[in-house]
């Protein structure tokens, strides 16, 4: 057991908050074990990482100034694991997902709103739950993603691996990035993607350059193109943003949490959608995560750094609670939106 995980198991067991987390392709991890378990409030002037949920109404920063930082050169060639998980379906769950699919393609077709991000939460039973060797795994599989392994005995413990970036700020400038569409990566043959997935993806870039030309008047973006997230590959458009005040930076984060790639368009209805439809408690699941207000592999102040929290899990006791979601517009079949969420599952799934 490396030092830094010695020092986390001492933090879990003590009922003390912790965050450690890797960058995309990033050789260090980073660790925050915070000195009590008081639960502190994500402020603007602060700095550390944060903690967010979907709705936006937990707001919560593990602060630096409250914390000792640790850190961990990787080297993932002393690792080699197995990946022997198979996807097994649930009957239930599928008739209940499909049934929400359902109903969120009528709701388009309509009129209510032109998108949904529908998702589920998979229960799976775990007896053995070593922090280490999980997030190693994460490290090890999903080397472009951002991992990251949180505990606060007032929110849970959770963990992920997340393909997507929420916001990038370096002091005036903003980066985000469109991500939406799902296909497996098969290895064997081009993507092909269908006119479902491109309209999906189209709306999410559309929102996000529309709310950031109320904060910039230089606004820029890609054309669409593919990036691998372990077994899946999704289209991408990256979009940044020059602003005249660091102020507004809030607001801009406000406007654009949650994303189109995550709850749907418009944002309000379909949000609504969600909390009344869904059926369960998505808590930090789509919400996002990360450092704030600094780069803490450089130190370098009036940066931040977040992501979305997906492809994640929040583990209580001997169960894990996996969450996966799909986009759903007018043209989207029940049935494979279903298969996109096994497909999503197997992501967390094989480090277990």
């Amino acid at each position: 057991m490396s030092f830094l995980f010695l020092k986390v198991k001492e933090q879990f067991k003590n009922k003390l908050p912790f965050v450690c987390y890797c960058k995309p392709n990033s050789d260090k991890i980073i660790a925050f074990l915070q000195k009590n378990d008081s639960l502190f409030e994500l402020e603007n002037d602060k700095s550390g990482f944060a903690f967010v949920s979907f709705d936006n109404q937990k707001r919560y920063l593990i602060p630096e100034e409250n914390s000792d930082i640790y850190f961990e050169t990787i080297s993932n060639s002393d690792f080699i694991f197995e990946n022997n998980f198979k996807s097994e379906t649930n009957l239930e769950d599928k008739v209940k997902f499909e049934s929400l699919v359902k109903k969120g393609i009528d709701s388009i077709q309509n009129g209510a709103f032109e998108k949904v991000v529908l998702s589920r939460k998979e229960t799976t039973q775990i007896d053995n739950f070593d922090i280490e060797l999980v997030f190693r795994k994460l490290l090890f599989n999903y080397k472009s993603a951002f991992k990251y392994c949180f505990y606060h005995p007032k929110i849970g413990f959770w963990m992920g691996a997340t393909p997507e970036q929420f916001l990038k700020i370096d002091e005036k400038l903003v980066k985000t990035v469109s991500l939406a569409g799902t296909q497996l990566n098969t290895g064997l043959e081009l993507i092909k993607w269908q006119d479902k997935e491109i309209s999906e993806q189209q709306i999410v870039t559309d929102f996000i350059v529309k709310n950031l030309k109320y904060f910039s008047e230089n606004v820029t973006y890609s054309k669409p193109y593919n990036q691998q997230a372990g077994n899946l590959v999704h289209l991408k458009t990256d979009i940044q943003a020059e602003i005249e005040d660091r102020n507004s930076i809030p607001n801009i984060i406000d406007s654009l949490h949650p994303t189109p790639a995550v709850c749907g368009f418009p944002k309000e209805v379909a949000k609504q959608f969600i909390l009344e439809n869904e059926g369960y408690n998505r808590e930090f699941y789509s919400g996002f995560l990360g450092e704030w207000n600094k780069d803490f592999q450089t130190f370098k102040e009036k940066q931040t750094d977040l992501f979305v929290n997906l492809r994640c899990m929040k583990i209580e006791n001997k169960e894990v609670n996996l969450y996966i979601g799909c986009g759903i517009t007018k043209d989207s079949n029940p049935e494979k939106e279903f298969i996109e969420t096994q497909n999503k599952a197997l992501t967390i799934k094989s480090v277990l």
